[in-house]
């Protein structure tokens, strides 16, 4: 929202100044369209993009009904249909009418989580691409261990996803964290979800609650970390 005076300024500067709404907004440092919307609401220009969608309004019908049946189909592709029906327009403008009329997905809302310190960690394998080993050619991967609170981040990067490299992950992050959390989240993760049904998830057998515990004993033996510390 813009203030009254300045509402009346772009009005004078336009009315008897005769000044063009692109020298108003350059000269006020607002936005073209605030000027626009100023001067559409006093009756004083009509929307600029009139005349160019005038002639684009015959395509309307043939536009929605396309839209309608194929939601994903490119403006380019409705563009060539157009001219092959006689449409002679520029290519640009009728891509912007598309975008205008394209059917929009209903927003969707989302909650935000917020966790307690050290309550929730999420593991996940991070891929890097491919690196020279010698002569050979190795995939670069790294197990990745984020704190849901703080959102600190380990990362060991390694060359294979097996289960000995998994579990020495768990170890060297907890030691790092100086703690363990409370919960850990995997998603799909291969490495610890054999398959998922509904809301029914088989575990990796080797990737089990004792072992895990097994990798958090660990670190905490070696005097790094405090099991069951927040984190």
């Amino acid at each position: 929202m813009i203030s009254d005076a300045l509402a009346h300024e772009i009005l004078r500067l336009y009315g008897q100044e005769k000044w063009s709404p692109g020298t108003i907004a350059r000269q006020l440092r607002l936005h073209r369209s605030v000027v626009q919307r100023v001067l559409r609401q006093a009756g004083s220009i009509k929307p600029l993009v009139q005349p160019m969608h005038s002639k684009l309004a015959v395509w309307l019908p043939m536009i929605e009904e396309i839209l309608g049946k194929y939601p994903g189909l490119c403006a380019s592709s409705l563009f060539q249909m157009a001219v092959e029906r006689g449409h002679r327009g520029s290519a640009d403008h009728f891509r912007h009418y598309v975008s205008q009329h394209r059917p929009r997905k209903p927003a969707e809302a989302y909650i935000r989580l917020r966790t307690l310190p050290g309550e929730e960690g999420q593991v996940d394998w991070a891929h890097f691409g491919k690196v020279k080993v010698g002569r050979a050619e190795r995939r670069l991967v790294g197990f990745v261990l984020v704190l849901s609170y703080s959102r600190r981040i380990f990362l060991r990067f390694g060359f294979d996803q097996g289960m000995a490299g998994f579990l020495d992950g768990h170890r060297r992050a907890f030691e790092h964290f100086g703690g363990i959390p409370r919960v850990l989240l995997y998603d799909n993760l291969k490495s610890a979800v054999v398959e998922r049904i509904g809301n029914a998830i088989k575990m990796h057998g080797q990737a089990s609650r004792r072992r895990i515990l097994g990798a958090a004993n660990r670190a905490s033996g070696s005097g790094k970390c405090g099991s069951g510390r927040p984190t």
